[in-house]
């Protein structure tokens, strides 16, 4: 019945819909919808949630950028030197790069190395509390770490070599924004941003809509020397449900959306993830990979009171675990073939670091996973505790099978729904023995998915609380190397923690993202951060 019931609305609304598609040909204005239901700020010092980062994109630029393929390009850097030491940084900046206008300047107003020292400055400020301050503690001395040598050089200088920094400088958080602006408004800057961006603000009725116009001065250029972007404006909505958002998407009222409501994933998708052939006139899917695994954690701090009766302090029970899931057909039913399973490391597919060949991870094997709970004391499972698996609610299908799973091999096993931000406060204060979550890349490096397992950092990354000295010293020893003589070091510590089981990689998650026929040039890379300064609406 409420398939029935989908069906008929999604007949209406294609019926409808055509119109309102010729309509938007005639404007280049660009809409899409952050079904969030809100947007705390434009600041990019407060960039830790897609939706953040998306905006702040739009309107400001870092140093340097990734593209589709996590190459990292320059951007308000034309280019730039390590030293051989790899502590010193220079950034030699691009020319004539203005910030959109502002009254607080005197006419047009240019972006300088001073710029870029004041912007990462800000960001270690304990005053601003922003949550990017964790880029450069550790990394830098203090502010005067970020030089500006000249108008256009720029030195970031380390206390210890740190090679994935470069990947880190093209977070959102590393925007460049003006000093009198930020400084001017303090807190309000958020609501009051000037970036240097190809779009710029105009106006925000937040939780309604947020309208930004073309940057006319935009300082880059397409192939042909034409000054993008191409678009005049981006309308963007805060319609909180994502079945609403689709069904806008549906009707033309939206250029583009991302991911499904499950409750269109069996009407749109095909069981190997891709677009139902009665859409493809209709719209486009575009199904690319996504920096982002889905795992089940193990609380794994032997110290931990958490752990004195527990059965997950074995390393061949939480090995048993892994041997006992079907990764397989969590990703075809489950996903509707969105994702791959994960049967290597932790590191998603698609960075340097992934392992294409890898023998380390776990394939479904039920008796092997008998066997090893066998040898752990526990035949059959017998005198086997249940394991309490904590998971938000929209995790609980997947985690369901998972305890089914269990269940078949011996392991008792029951789940826990909980709300996403008290697990998260568990995880991050040890109190979580059991639990499902993602660990989704921040850059373009695969040491973000190898530092989850340093011993030496707090939750986040290290929410399993795993130790092991041989790992932190290959950690320590790969951030100076050579780039393949780094990479090939972070799969043997990706094969070191996968073989000490502190977690279940699931699957590695792929992006969905759909655009209406008349959308060109629309791109992304695989960390879902979108780029519209190329979309031109036809």
């Amino acid at each position: 019945m409420r398939n029935n019931m989908l069906l008929f609305i999604l007949a209406l609304l294609m019926a409808t819909s055509c119109g309102h598609r010729q309509a938007s040909q005639e404007k280049q204005v660009f809409n899409l919808n952050l079904s969030s239901g809100s947007l705390e700020s434009l600041d990019p010092a407060y960039a830790k949630d897609l939706y953040t980062m998306w905006t702040t994109h739009m309107l400001y630029n870092t140093l340097v950028e990734t593209d589709s393929n996590l190459y990292l390009k320059p951007s308000l850097a034309k280019s730039w030197e390590i030293s051989a030491n790899g502590l010193t940084y220079t950034f030699h900046l691009q020319p004539d790069v203005y910030f959109h206008p502002n009254p607080l300047f005197k006419g047009k107003r240019k972006m300088t190395a001073a710029d870029v020292a004041f912007s990462f400055s800000r960001i270690i400020n304990p005053e601003i509390a922003s949550s990017g301050a964790w880029i450069f503690n550790g990394h830098v001395k203090d502010s005067s770490s970020f030089e500006a040598k000249d108008d256009s050089t720029f030195v970031l200088h380390l206390i210890a070599p740190f090679r994935p920094m470069l990947a880190m400088l093209s977070m959102p958080y590393c925007s460049i924004v003006p000093r009198e602006v930020a400084t001017h408004y303090g807190k309000d800057f958020r609501s009051n941003p000037c970036g240097t961006g190809p779009f710029q603000y105009h106006s925000w009725d937040e939780g309604n809509v947020l309208l930004l116009h073309k940057n006319k001065d935009y300082w880059e250029r397409d192939g042909h020397q034409k000054r993008l972007p191409y678009l005049a404006a981006i309308h963007i909505s805060f319609y909180d449900s994502k079945a609403t958002e689709f069904l806008l998407f549906l009707q033309g009222k939206l250029h583009f959306t991302h991911s499904l409501d499950g409750s269109f994933k069996d009407l749109i998708l095909r069981k190997d993830g891709q677009l139902k052939p009665e859409y493809s006139s209709q719209f486009q899917l575009k199904k690319s990979r996504y920096l982002n695994t889905e795992y089940l954690g193990f609380l794994s701090d032997t110290n931990s009171p958490l752990l004195r009766q527990s059965p997950l302090k074995n390393k061949l029970v939480r090995q048993a675990i892994n041997y006992a899931i079907d990764r397989k057909k969590i990703s075809t039913y489950f996903k509707n073939g969105v994702g791959i399973p994960a049967t290597g490391g932790f590191t998603a597919p698609g960075l340097a670091g992934f392992d294409t060949v890898a023998t380390y991870g776990y394939h479904y094997d039920p008796e092997k996973a008998i066997e090893l709970l066998r040898q752990a004391g526990y035949p059959k499972g017998k005198d086997l505790p249940a394991l309490n698996i904590l998971s938000p609610e929209n995790y609980a299908d997947i985690v369901n099978f998972v305890a089914t799973q269990l269940q078949e091999v011996g392991i008792p096993a029951k789940i826990e729904i909980m709300q996403p931000n008290i697990l998260k406060q568990q995880m991050s204060r040890s109190q979580a023995v059991f639990f499902r979550a993602q660990w989704i890349a921040d850059y373009p490096d695969a040491e973000t998915y190898l530092a989850f397992f340093n011993s030496t950092f707090p939750a986040p990354p290290n929410y399993t609380r795993y130790h092991n000295p041989v790992f932190d010293k290959l950690y320590n020893e790969s951030m100076n190397l050579p780039d393949e003589q780094r990479y090939r070091v972070y799969r043997q510590m990706d094969s070191i923690a996968i073989a000490d089981a502190p977690l279940v990689p699931l699957f590695y998650d792929q992006l969905l993202h759909f655009t209406q026929n008349n959308v060109q040039g629309f791109s992304s890379n695989p960390m879902n951060l979108i780029d519209l300064k190329r979309v031109r609406l036809k």
